[in-house]
């Protein structure tokens, strides 16, 4: 291996790729190292299920990428990345077969509320309107706002829980359509701040739309690592980190993980409280997930479901909130609130002809081991009757192969860590920057540090940011 490189970058997830990027596009050699054979994180699509039927590992729906300030300064499409924008970014259906529908069009979201949308339009419109400004400010570490009167309104809504908002509309159509939304915080829908998941989510989808990538989502991290290269990077996959002395020298070491593995990799270059802040960090709820090979799309009672990229299964707000509830109580309930995703509606490359793939999970306590199967697909069934009949093959995850397949899932924890309002501007820790660590020249790039889980790369991009700051003297 050569051994001459100004920053090293552990792991290739969106943030890892992110930071190798944005370090190389500055003029430093990096070396990007990889543990698995091939790179990506949450970005990985595999044959899990048939021949011919490709599968998204973990993320498969992107409206975060679609949001991002660092991908929107990215021309990717140069590498073949294509979104692929569904006729609805979500849909939220009821038992009775009514749905409430995220639009792209706020108006149209606004006008299916069933008596809501003047509240709806009022909570969102000045926001949609003043993102641009404020954009850059909500994902980010904690920072004087460049629009402090903007960005308080936004944080008036964003600090609240869940359900204190959710207290402003009437309608159960804008109360569970604002719950599905919620529920993505992995936290029960009384927590304060888990407002700002909801929040972020809609204006996402009102602004850019819940794209999906055409050949799955393994082609963002091929198009990120096909730009890293032709900056002059390197990438070396099948090199696990164990400990911080298998690498070779350079002056900045970035890493994609979690403070579980920092600790393992570079605790004895940390100091003492630095090490007891990471060992008090908290891991949140896992995820049960499944992949299923289909016969046929599943038959969605309500027909705007048909058209959706992503489907939310919970029904009531009341029966959601309950659910998450008990998950964060390490409970496993019988109707576990269900994100569904249909890639092959969209991108007719994921299955063979006439067939179709599925991707959903929900919440489980972290670590469980139960089979949640049956469980999320009476779910489905629920809202599709019929669906079972068009299984071909399936293939599941709980929270230990989760981990198995990325150890950043700490208990099969997607996010890195609770988002919760004590980590969602402090994680890791609280210190004057969440990406230094308390050695000089090593940082953490993962979801483990602002603004948090998704495939954003925003996490990589500050802390390289940070990172070129504090070693090599660049602005």
């Amino acid at each position: 291996m050569h051994t001459d490189y100004d920053a090293i970058v552990v792991g290739s997830g969106p943030n890892g790729l992110a930071a190798a990027i944005t370090l190389q596009q500055r003029g430093l050699a990096v070396l990007l190292l990889e543990g698995k054979d091939t790179i990506g994180g949450g970005m990985r699509t595999a044959s899990f299920t048939l021949p011919g039927f490709l599968h998204d590992v973990c993320s498969a729906v992107h409206p975060m990428l679609a949001m991002s300030p660092f991908f929107q300064r990215l021309d990717l499409g140069r590498y073949g990345l294509e979104c692929i924008q569904p006729s609805l970014p979500a849909v939220h259906p009821f038992d009775d077969g009514h749905a409430a529908c995220l639009h792209r069009s706020l108006t149209a979201t606004a006008s299916g509320l069933d008596g809501d949308g003047t509240a709806y339009f009022r909570l969102f419109e000045r926001l949609e309107r003043n993102w641009p400004r404020i954009a850059g400010d909500v994902l980010a570490p904690l920072r004087l706002p460049a629009y402090p009167i903007e960005m308080a309104r936004f944080g008036w809504v964003a600090l609240r829980s869940s359900l204190a908002v959710a207290d402003e509309f009437k309608s159960r159509e804008a109360r569970g359509l604002w719950a599905g939304m919620a529920a993505h915080s992995m936290q029960p829908l009384s927590n304060a701040a888990t407002a700002a998941t909801a929040m972020v989510l809609m204006l996402a989808g009102h602004l850019y739309g819940w794209p999906v990538v055409k050949g799955g989502s393994q082609c963002i991290a091929d198009a990120m690592a096909e730009h890293f290269r032709s900056l002059g990077g390197k990438i070396e996959t099948g090199f696990y980190v164990k400990d911080l002395r298998q690498l070779p020298s350079a002056k900045a070491v970035l890493f994609d993980i979690t403070p579980r593995q920092l600790l393992k990799i570079a605790g004895y270059k940390l100091t003492a409280f630095y090490r007891w802040q990471l060992e008090r960090y908290r891991y949140g709820m896992g995820v049960f997930k499944i992949d299923w090979a289909l016969d046929d799309p599943a038959p969605f009672t309500n027909a705007a479901c048909r058209l959706a990229g992503t489907v939310h299964l919970g029904n009531t707000i009341e029966e959601i909130a309950v659910a998450e509830q008990m998950v964060w109580d390490g409970r496993h309930p019988e109707r576990p609130f269900v994100l569904y995703a249909q890639p092959s509606k969209l991108d007719p490359s994921r299955a063979p002809a006439g067939k179709h793939t599925a991707w959903a999970y929900c919440h489980v306590p972290r670590g469980s081991k139960k089979d949640m199967t049956e469980a999320i697909e009476l779910q489905v069934e629920r809202f599709a009757p019929g669906f079972r009949e068009r299984i071909l093959a399936r293939h599941v995850m709980n929270t230990e192969d989760m981990e198995a397949y990325n150890p950043n899932y700490a208990g099969g924890d997607i996010n890195g860590g609770v988002m919760d309002i004590t980590q969602l501007f402090t994680r890791p820790a609280l210190r004057a920057s969440p990406y230094r660590t308390s050695a000089k020249g090593l940082y953490l790039c993962s979801s483990s540090t602002p603004p948090g889980g998704g495939v954003h790369g925003l996490c990589g991009y500050y802390a390289a940011k940070q990172a070129l700051k504090d070693i090599f003297l660049l602005h």
